[in-house]
């Protein structure tokens, strides 16, 4: 498997694999999923750098890496993970992160910080911790999940 640049080629799976998450409504910010072909592939091509988990033409995960803010706190950057649910612990969202920490340097920020970690995403926790990660803090109810609980919600940071 490698990690390679978005190509539209890929955007079909690409596009699964980030519903299936919007649509789990667990671990994702995000509500409305992303319509279609075109909406996606606009989506995809408008981050900083979106990354592909890839083997075989196949498409195992999907990231994308943008700034966190903007002026004096632009030089920070932010991510998010999605792994097909069929190969998750195979070490997909590992190569996702690592790649976004190099892809992230490589486009001069100089932090990558997580806002919005769910607390009960053990597995996320145990990576980013796992990678170097510095845990800021927690949010008490920062998250709304699908079945409109509030959640406690950790932020993450690491030096690019």
């Amino acid at each position: 498997m490698e990690i390679v640049k978005y190509n539209k080629k890929y955007v079909k799976k690409a596009l699964c694999i980030w519903n299936n998450i919007i649509e789990d409504g667990v671990y994702f910010p995000q509500i409305d999923v992303l319509k279609d072909i075109e909406e996606a592939d606009k989506y995809f091509s408008s981050q900083d750098y979106t990354g592909l988990a890839v083997e075989d033409e196949k498409v195992y995960g999907v990231y994308i890496l943008h700034p966190n803010n903007i002026g004096r706190c632009g030089h920070i950057c932010n991510a998010s993970y999605a792994v097909d649910k069929n190969i998750r612990g195979k070490g997909v969202g590992e190569a996702l992160v690592r790649d976004s920490i190099k892809q992230g340097g490589k486009l001069g920020y100089k932090i990558l910080q997580f806002n919005a970690v769910v607390l009960s995403n053990e597995t996320a926790h145990r990576l980013y911790k796992k990678i170097g990660f510095n845990e800021i803090g927690i949010v008490k109810k920062g998250y709304l999940n699908k079945n409109n609980e509030y959640e406690d919600i950790v932020l993450y940071y690491i030096d690019l």
